[in-house]
């Protein structure tokens, strides 16, 4: 089949397809005489596999190394175990950041009860005083696998 058709078929856009080529999530596609890429059902399946994984919020490097165990079938799978336990770990992580992000924007919120001016507004006051806290906070973040999740990767 060709890119489009796959793209359709598991509703994930052709750039986004082409990127998981570029990265070695999922294999080069044979090329026709032509040049046009021709996949196959093991693309299709494991494009699945990757959305289902995204839909998880998995990293790429988490993905890969699930992708890396599943080529060993007959391993036992502790390995599998142990990476969902972490990500697990890292989304209940999360969780109680999203807590404390909720509780953050609720302080601003009530900052600003009062009508008032731009220049008196307690909401950009707190907004400029958490930037600080915000920049370090930030250096701090646990990964799911080391090296994933930085700035700029997903």
């Amino acid at each position: 089949m060709k890119i489009g058709e796959l793209a359709k078929a598991t509703a994930i856009p052709v750039e986004t397809i082409r990127y998981y080529e570029k990265i070695g999530l999922l294999p080069n596609p044979d090329r026709d005489t032509n040049g046009y890429r021709t996949y196959r059902n093991s693309h299709l399946g494991r494009l699945l596999f990757i959305k289902r994984c995204r839909s998880l919020d998995m990293a790429q490097d988490e993905i890969r190394e699930l992708i890396r165990l599943s080529e060993t079938p007959e391993a036992d799978c502790q390995e599998v175990d142990a990476l969902l336990a972490h990500h697990l770990n890292h989304v209940r992580d999360r969780l109680k950041e999203l807590k404390n992000l909720e509780k953050t924007l609720q302080q601003l919120q009530k900052a600003c009860s009062d009508a008032g001016t731009v220049k008196e507004c307690g909401i950009l006051d707190g907004l400029n005083a958490e930037i600080e806290g915000l920049q370090s906070k930030s250096r701090d973040h646990e990964n799911h696998v080391p090296g994933t999740h930085r700035p700029g990767y997903g």
